[in-house]
């Protein structure tokens, strides 16, 4: 696959030919991350380099809000500009080539660090050589917010907002590329798959296969998700990320049989009928008085019903 036409921009602290110690690498498309490059700035040293790839949104406004928070950033911040979109392991394997550490840690455009010791207690587990992949985990807000994005808010809350302790348990099945450091070599030997299009499964692919040649540590250093999605927007990523499922699966089936959502997709496979009951499930999904709980079962069945198309 060929690269994209890229424009780089770089602000006036990026010194040729220096190597920071850590390079944090924001991948992003339609977001924009120009809150998170003001916090990491206010914690950066002259060790951190933050290296940013905007994976084609075509948006001028936002490209130059986020050019001037680049340039306006007090550590070092290149940001690379493709003229089309190629999907996120494209630019998650950009980014980590154009790394001149020997560490780098993924950061969703979304997120925010939530301690003042983000980039420290990150680079001091760096110093003591203690993983080779570091997940650090995510929060969201406890407060309700905007009632469209609380469906997000209460499935975040209950199967990804957990502490590295339980994390720690599900090894590879609770890791995500939104708060994610690793060490280069093993970018190096074994990147993202690059077959993965659109929004989902790609971290997961990628956990799975690096945690049977090395050390993985889930630790406390969580980031804050800030951009939780509406309802629509959760109902047409589970809908269209089946193909993205189906390559995780045959890259890992006896992991994904371990998954409560290979067991739904299987016997929905065996049920032609379970299409008619797709307008219920998302008007079930869109319907807020309805328990959180029952509104979750229905999205997740949603996407079972789906995923059995091609999988």
């Amino acid at each position: 696959m060929s690269h994209p036409k890229i424009i780089t921009l770089s602000n006036h602290h990026t010194a040729k030919g220096a190597k920071p110690r850590l390079c944090v690498l924001i991948p992003f498309y339609n977001d924009d991350p120009s809150a998170l490059i003001h916090a990491l700035s206010k914690q950066a040293s002259q060790a951190i380099e933050v290296l940013i790839y905007d994976d084609g949104t075509g948006n001028s406004e936002l490209s130059k809000q986020v050019s001037a928070s680049v340039k306006n950033a007090s550590c070092p911040v290149t940001l690379f500009t493709a003229m089309e979109n190629r999907g996120r392991s494209f630019g998650r394997n950009y980014l980590f080539n154009s790394a001149k550490s020997d560490w780098v840690l993924f950061l969703d455009a979304d997120m925010m660090p939530m301690s003042e010791s983000f980039l420290s207690d990150y680079l001091t587990l760096i110093e003591h050589d203690a993983a080779d992949v570091i997940f650090g985990g995510f929060e969201v807000l406890k407060e309700k917010g905007d009632p469209s994005r609380e469906l997000h808010r209460i499935m975040s809350l209950e199967s990804d907002c957990a502490s590295a302790e339980e994390r720690s348990r599900l090894g590879p099945k609770n890791v995500a590329s939104s708060n994610l450091c690793v060490k280069k070599t093993v970018l190096i030997a074994e990147g993202f798959d690059n077959g993965f299009n659109g929004w989902g499964w790609e971290d997961s692919e990628w956990a799975a296969r690096i945690s049977k040649s090395y050390r993985l540590l889930h630790a406390e250093i969580p980031a804050l998700h800030l951009g939780l999605e509406t309802t629509d927007t959760l109902l047409k990523r589970f809908k269209t990320s089946g193909e993205n499922y189906a390559r995780f699966t045959k890259a890992h089936p006896d992991l994904a049989k371990s998954l409560p959502l290979y067991n739904w997709v299987q016997k929905l496979k065996s049920v032609p009928a379970h299409k008619l009951l797709r307008p219920l499930l998302k008007f079930c999904v869109k319907l807020s008085i309805l328990p959180a709980s029952i509104r979750i079962k229905a999205l997740k069945l949603w996407r079972a019903s789906w995923y059995s198309e091609v999988v």
